[in-house]
């Protein structure tokens, strides 16, 4: 037992070791009684304890797995949702972008009709990283993803890691959406021979990848029907859950008809020519394009049509039965699109030829070929698909926006962003001060920024966001085999390792694929967000300026509502700012 740890105003604190370790230790004892620790002094500096270990300490120190779970059950968020409504949230996230957009771009750029194959090898990785999301999400039921889970299981600054990669994800990826939503809106219009101007439907930059450069396009002011759209969701989200819930439901049941429609209205008019070859051989010296290398290549690009799943766990903490039904979510969801997708993909490459599908509307562009093909009118399948189209983007913009401002509530609960961002409208019960930045910031980016590099920045980050997942179910399997898993990775306690492993090791292999510049941003974008962490982030944390204040904060939620939480001891506690 330690005697008394100061505080940073010299508050004595008595303090209990908050596990008691067994007679026969070791060093997997030693490891589990450092993560079973529920004892807020531990994070107060010790008396013979350098400034500099005391600050080595602070980034690895954990938010306890009990302290997660007790702030699900005192949330103020609305507990709504249940198991079919979060399926659809996965769905409405995942389908949208990824098979409207970049699946013709990566066709055509890096894999031919073997896009089908990335999707395939897109979904493996996904598949994996599903396992360990569901597996988490049934242990730690919490708003924030990744980065709840990295900071329970690998510390704050890794959490903080992960909770910045997320804004790549979350944010960036709902700007690709809101450009890949005003192309389809634009191209609309053209169908009855209206005809916008380039000013203000597309994004005001161009970006081209080899050689890499970014620069202005003559004429391209504003994408005001991406700003647009971003607005109007950003409003949708701040009146409510229960609101946003079921206009994604009306919404996800169009898509899902619109996308069975184009499959099987088109499967009996696919030209097997266009599937020759299969693989188309690399003729540029750059292994990117075409060929095997390309299959993976292209699955970096596509991995973008697989994010989404995770969003279910960003929605946790607005679940009714969140140990249950978070699984059935995140796995339901990534099944039914993922064979969506592969049906899709093969009639897509198989209506039209490969080389055809670069445009910002591939869909349409099959079918358009099968027009003249069979010189017959298909306006009808057109303009279903196009309003699919546009509904499920919305979808998608609704989720990951959605998922986005939970992830800064969760950070802004932790101190780690200001705590303006954890703000909850009185009436609505939503978090609507972060959700009007998060929408704001988008709505720009989405206004200036084109498609394919918001596209592949998301892309490598979300696999990042997925590695370290892998990570933390390894970690907490070892760690904390005491706390109760509603779903289990299959394996047992030691062949279940294999999961996240060959998970861990698609993730680095698509992110190596990547193109070198699409890593560098990624590392720029990292770089960026460890200088807010030790400028902000690390002086503000809850757990750094007041963790017995912050546990007994959550514990006198606990007591009011009579919920059991975990056991706090006696403290000669002192409120310090």
């Amino acid at each position: 037992m330690d005697d008394i740890k100061d505080g940073p105003h010299g508050a004595g604190v008595h303090i209990e070791e908050g596990v008691k370790q067994s007679s026969g230790g070791g060093f997997l004892s030693d490891f589990q009684a450092r993560y079973a620790k529920v004892d807020p002094a531990s994070y107060l500096r010790r008396p013979d304890e350098s400034g500099f270990q005391y600050w080595g300490r602070r980034l690895g120190s954990l938010k306890p797995v009990e302290l997660l779970l007790a702030e699900y059950a005192n949330t103020e968020l609305r507990q709504y949702l249940n198991w079919w409504q979060l399926i659809f949230i996965g769905i409405g996230a995942i389908i949208g972008t990824g098979i409207f957009v970049l699946s013709g771009q990566a066709a055509a750029q890096n894999a031919g009709p073997a896009v089908t194959v990335s999707f395939i090898v897109a979904a493996f990785a996904s598949g994996f990283a599903a396992l360990s999301y569901s597996e988490l999400a049934s242990m730690i039921p919490v708003s924030g993803s990744a980065y709840t889970y990295a900071y329970a299981t690998m510390g704050e600054f890794v959490g903080w890691t992960l909770g910045w990669d997320l804004v790549l994800e979350y944010m960036v990826g709902a700007a690709t959406v809101g450009v890949g939503w005003s192309g389809y809106f634009k191209k609309f219009f053209e169908l009855f021979d209206i005809h916008f101007a380039d000013s203000w439907t597309e994004p005001t930059v161009i970006w081209q990848e080899n050689p890499a450069r970014i620069y202005y396009e003559e004429g391209h002011a504003f994408n005001v029907p991406g700003f647009v759209v971003i607005i109007i969701v950003t409003i949708v989200l701040c009146i409510g859950i229960q609101q946003s819930s079921w206009v994604n439901a009306v919404i996800v049941v169009i898509k899902l008809i619109v996308v069975v429609m184009f499959i099987f209205a088109l499967c009996g008019f696919v030209d097997k020519e266009n599937y020759n070859p299969y693989v188309p051989p690399n003729t540029s010296g750059d292994w990117h394009f075409f060929g095997a290398p390309g299959i993976f290549a292209a699955a970096t690009t596509v991995f973008f049509a697989y994010i989404g799943f995770d969003s279910v766990t960003t929605a946790a903490m607005e679940a009714k039965n969140p140990k249950r039904d978070l699984p059935i979510g995140i796995i339901g969801s990534l099944i039914v699109t993922t064979v969506l997708y592969i049906g899709f993909c093969t009639v897509m490459t198989g209506a039209a030829h490969y080389t055809e599908l670069n445009t910002p509307t591939p869909v349409i562009t099959a079918i358009e070929a099968v027009e003249r093909r069979t010189e017959q009118s298909w306006m009808w399948l057109k303009v279903i698909t196009i309003l699919g189209a546009l509904a499920g983007l919305s979808s998608v913009l609704l989720i990951t926006m959605l998922g986005q401002t939970r992830v800064f509530y969760s950070m802004a609960k932790d101190g780690l962003v200001p705590a303006i961002f954890a703000k909850v409208h009185p009436r609505f019960k939503t978090p609507y001060m972060s959700t009007i930045l998060v929408g704001s910031i988008t709505a720009i980016l989405s206004a200036i920024l084109p498609v394919d590099l918001l596209g592949n920045m998301t892309s490598v980050g979300t696999l990042l966001a997925f590695f370290i997942v892998h990570c933390g179910v390894i970690v907490l399997r070892f760690t904390r085999p005491d706390v109760e898993r509603w779903f289990k990775i299959p394996g047992g306690r030691i062949f279940f390792i294999i999961f996240p492993v060959i998970g861990m090791v698609i993730c680095v292999l698509l992110i190596a694929v990547a193109e070198v510049s699409t890593i560098w941003r990624l590392f720029v974008w990292m770089g960026v967000g460890w200088i807010v962490y030790f400028s902000y982030s690390i002086r503000h944390s809850k757990l750094h300026r007041d963790p017995i204040g912050r546990f007994a904060e959550v514990h006198a939620h606990a007591e009011q509502s009579k919920e059991e939480v975990y056991p706090v001891q006696d403290y000669d506690y002192q409120n310090r700012s």
